[in-house]
């Protein structure tokens, strides 16, 4: 965690999605964390998928509690609908939304068709979230359903994430991308470079955008997200540039050390 740390400022919190860790996990994750990184956690399945946001008061009540030893490192928590919760489920997800903790922040991801109608229904969506302060999640998967090839990982991606028409929804300050990439790191530079020009325009007017990369093997989700940062710094100088990898700086200082002997 302290080398993650030390390049990004905020981490995508899928575990919770599957199973809440036990207390001492938590607090163990809490000693680790430096202040500045902010754990954005996904709510857990029995609430999102298995109840529907119905009947959920429980195991929210749960999923807050063992959270909370967090404190001020909780980003923003991360709704994600399934695929078949369409517009006649409206109604559960604002009282499920209204009923939450005033004190935290909320991000919504909704996968339904009906929801990227561009007519009226996604208007419904949008103006729901949008009147409760919540963002939608803007989640592009052009770049991995555009590429090439029989890898397993790719082929798995493929199976498990939406293909969904391409958004970039900001309804509040802090509008979200997930980005789910190519294999094939470079391949993503253009789609990126979009992407930071649209995060750059945000900034200047005065959001505060959130970017989370992903990849079909995510060991290699950080170049993404470096590759973006990079990007995104050479548009906007407020932004820093991506700080070196802790393997990085080792082999620099080696170099340097090396040099030390050289003529």
């Amino acid at each position: 965690m302290a080398q993650y740390a030390g390049v990004f400022n905020a981490v995508e919190g899928n575990t919770t999605f599957y199973a809440l860790q036990p207390p001492a996990v938590i607090r163990k994750w809490c000693e680790e964390a430096p202040a500045h990184l902010r754990f954005c956690f996904k709510f857990h399945k029995e609430i999102s998928h298995e109840r529907r946001l119905v009947g959920a008061e429980d195991p929210t009540r749960e999923f807050f509690a063992r959270l909370a030893p967090f404190g001020d490192r909780l980003g923003p928590f991360f709704l994600q609908l399934e695929d078949k919760f369409g517009p006649k489920e409206l109604p559960a997800l604002e009282a499920y939304l209204k009923a939450l903790p005033k004190d935290h922040r909320y991000i919504v991801e909704v996968r339904h068709e009906a929801f990227f109608d561009g007519g009226a229904q996604e208007r419904a969506v949008d103006e729901l979230l949008g009147a409760l302060g919540v963002e939608r999640v803007n989640f592009d998967t052009t770049g991995v359903f555009a590429a090439k090839g029989y890898d397993e990982a790719l082929r798995e991606v493929k199976h498990r994430k939406p293909r969904v028409p391409f958004r970039a929804t900001a309804l509040g300050k802090s509008p979200v991308v997930r980005f789910v990439g190519d294999p094939v790191v470079d391949n993503n530079r253009p789609a990126l470079t979009a992407w930071a020009e649209r995060f750059a325009a945000w900034i200047r007017e005065g959001r505060t955008p959130w970017f989370f990369a992903h990849h079909p093997d995510d060991t290699y989700a950080p170049d993404i997200a470096r590759i973006f940062q990079q990007r995104l710094h050479e548009l906007c100088a407020a932004v820093p540039a991506p700080a070196p990898w802790p393997a990085e700086q080792e082999k620099a200082e080696r170099g340097e050390q090396l040099g030390l002997f050289g003529a």
